[in-house]
């Protein structure tokens, strides 16, 4: 009974003024956006400004007007359905912008170069038997452990070592700063290093100077596959050792120190003390830290692309996948490399949320 009178109470000022919020709302969004997408004769500032003052304050009625209209039922139904009008939105656009693309692509993946004709799974039998494919997929494993394996081990040496120098904080800044450049600015400073002048000409790139001056050859360092690979992980260990050395320093920190003492007052050596009270310790974070690159390694064209633009047996996933898809304009096959891309990530994002799941404030 009580419920039902509140039901009734909510059905005169409360039901007007709902409805006057939503139709506020949807007037709100769809003349924004419909300004947004049809006027181009504003100037590039008044547009942002507008789409800024648009989009804060379309969320804010969005979230508003769905409350009122929440508040209308019981209080029991009420509080099973305000946490969905909270996530509601935030979930939608994730599955606008993630979900019903995957499933596109995934339709596309078993489509002719048009995507209008049906092949079945021939472009993924391209993807294995290709020369050119099977040589992108051996160069992407090799990323994926060299370029994860070095940046995590680079960073837990430095940041092992740094907490015991008296310019530790000088060595994380330096170490840090790399990450402050974006992939193609330091693919564009690493080709100068890389830079080979050939016929007795001065060496330009630091790599071949040093070589030159102990009266050895300049070398092609990109063009000699498959260790040209190697001097483009360098790359990427260069500039994600600083986040592996931050997050991993951090976790020694946390480390308690009496733990360490006591080993020490046994007779454990360091080297014993590092692995089997310092590992397991920050073996969460050192989890987190090579998930996070190994993600990064997996979808990295973006060296790759300014570097050698996959020539020289360089080539990526990643950026078969950009040729395909753009130059090419293959829809089907950069679509099915798409997909192996994916089908390559998810172990990795499921793991990682049946870690959060298991922590306890996720509980």
């Amino acid at each position: 009974m009580a419920e039902t009178r509140k039901l009734q109470s909510a059905t005169s000022s409360d039901i007007i003024k709902t409805v006057l919020v939503v139709l506020a709302m949807l007037v709100v969004v769809c003349s924004g956006f419909t300004l947004l997408k049809a006027n181009d004769a504003l100037p590039q500032i008044v547009t942002t400004i507008v789409a800024i003052i648009w989009g804060v304050s379309s969320v804010i009625l969005i979230f508003y007007s769905l409350n009122l209209l929440a508040q209308l039922f019981p209080t029991k139904i009420y509080n099973r359905i305000v946490p969905y009008i909270f996530i509601g939105p935030a979930v939608l656009i994730m599955g606008w912008y993630l979900f019903l693309p995957t499933m596109r692509s995934l339709f596309l993946s078993f489509m002719d170069k048009t995507a209008t004709n049906f092949i079945g799974l021939k472009n993924y039998q391209y993807l294995f038997t290709d020369r050119s494919m099977v040589v992108s997929i051996r160069n992407t494993i090799i990323w994926l452990v060299c370029g994860t394996g070095f940046s995590v081990l680079i960073g837990l040496t430095v940041a092992i070592m740094a907490d015991r120098s008296s310019v530790g904080k000088l060595a994380k800044t330096l170490i840090f700063l790399p990450m402050s450049i974006s992939l193609v600015g330091a693919g564009v400073i690493f080709k100068f290093m890389y830079a080979a002048k050939f016929g007795g000409s001065e060496q330009i790139g630091l790599l071949n100077a040093i070589v030159t001056s102990f009266g050895i050859q300049p070398q092609n360092w990109l063009g000699k596959a498959p260790w040209n690979n190697l001097f483009l992980i360098a790359i990427f260990v260069w500039l994600q050792t600083g986040f592996a050395l931050v997050v991993l320093s951090a976790a020694l920190n946390a480390v308690p120190e009496e733990m360490i003492e006591a080993a020490r007052i046994d007779g454990a050596s360091e080297i014993r003390i590092l692995l089997q009270i310092v590992i397991p310790n920050i073996r969460a974070s050192i989890i987190s830290v090579s998930t996070t690159i190994l993600l990064a390694a997996l979808k990295c064209f973006d060296i790759v692309y300014s570097m050698t633009n996959g020539m020289f047996g360089t080539e990526v996933l990643a950026s078969q996948q950009y040729k395909q898809m753009f130059t090419f304009q293959n829809y089907g096959r950069g679509s099915a490399i798409a997909i192996l891309i994916l089908i390559g990530v998810s172990p990795v994002i499921y793991y990682n949320l049946k870690e959060f799941h298991n922590k306890e404030a996720f509980k």
